[in-house]
């Protein structure tokens, strides 16, 4: 639902929608051959992230299970549980320590598709098997028994600003949030975080320490859950790797111009997300496609 205010959030989300579905992603046709299919593409050896993280496959994906110790995945339906063995790792791990500091249970939304590739709706992102979705929430329900499907379909992830304002809700934020991205952003694997501009200001201003906010990048949208991006696996080939994080903890000039005049002039004009049209995906994976 989108909030009757003039912000970042309410724009952000309403040209990620348009950046979706006004034809910038990939052909429809196409994003439907890979939603059919319902099986990872079998590998003898390790498993290959293919190409880009907005035009890519995945060949040997995992589904993550939909209980672990400090997680529960949500949105069940959606079938978008696949991830590189990387990725599945980092999340036990995550959800581990999560449970073990008493932060509290992880609801991990999308991954991505059992071979990757492009979607009919949800993101540009997550094709090859590195990037998934956690919400802020941390549920005591979950802490205590393993959700029904119907709740993993219906609950919300609340957003964590306040209403008719980018900064912070105190009742919808608590430290193990911070803890949780800090702890992300410790791990070696990981390139970036992606969360709200009102989020990493708040990060900015209650850490206590500076040097993991490098990789917490602020991104439109992104105020109900954070977006964990790992980096391409040692010794994959296929896989190509994203610019590098700029140097810097991120709480300079380039975060404030998130609130700028600018940028609301851009999100109100939809310069922020113009169509673009899709890079091509590589030919291998045509071939994981119809393995």
């Amino acid at each position: 639902m989108f909030r009757s205010r003039f912000s970042l959030k309410q724009y952000g989300f309403f040209f990620l929608a348009l950046s979706i579905f006004s034809g910038s992603a990939f052909s429809q046709s196409a994003a439907k051959a890979w939603s059919r299919i319902s099986t990872p593409a079998v590998t003898d050896g390790a498993a290959q992230s293919i190409g880009t993280y907005t035009a890519g496959c995945l060949r040997g994906g995992v589904a993550l299970p939909q209980d672990g110790t400090g997680y529960q995945t949500m949105r069940l339906s959606r079938k978008r549980v696949y991830g590189h063995p990387d990725l599945i790792h980092f999340l036990e791990k995550l959800g581990r320590t999560s449970v073990a500091e008493g932060w509290g249970v992880l609801l991990v939304g999308d991954l991505g598709q059992p071979r990757g590739g492009p979607t009919l709706s949800g993101h540009r992102s997550h094709q090859t098997g590195l990037d998934v979705d956690i919400w802020y929430l941390l549920s005591q329900e979950a802490a205590a028994r393993s959700l029904t499907f119907d709740e993993r379909e219906t609950w919300g992830a609340p957003s964590v600003l306040a209403v008719k304002s980018d900064a912070v809700d105190a009742s919808h934020w608590s430290p193990a949030n911070e803890k949780i991205l800090e702890a992300a952003a410790r791990m070696p694997e990981v390139e970036r975080i992606f969360v709200n501009a009102g989020v990493k200001r708040q990060l900015c201003a209650s850490s206590a320490t500076r040097d993991w906010l490098r990789k917490i990048r602020p991104w439109w949208g992104h105020d109900d859950h954070f977006h964990v991006r790992l980096k391409c696996p040692v010794g994959d080939s296929q896989c190509q790797s994203q610019e590098p994080v700029p140097a810097g903890d991120g709480c300079d000039a380039s975060l404030e111009w998130w609130f700028s005049a600018e940028a609301r002039e851009q999100l109100r004009s939809g310069k922020a997300r113009k169509p673009a049209k899709a890079p091509a995906l590589p030919e291998q994976c045509q071939a994981v496609l119809k393995e």
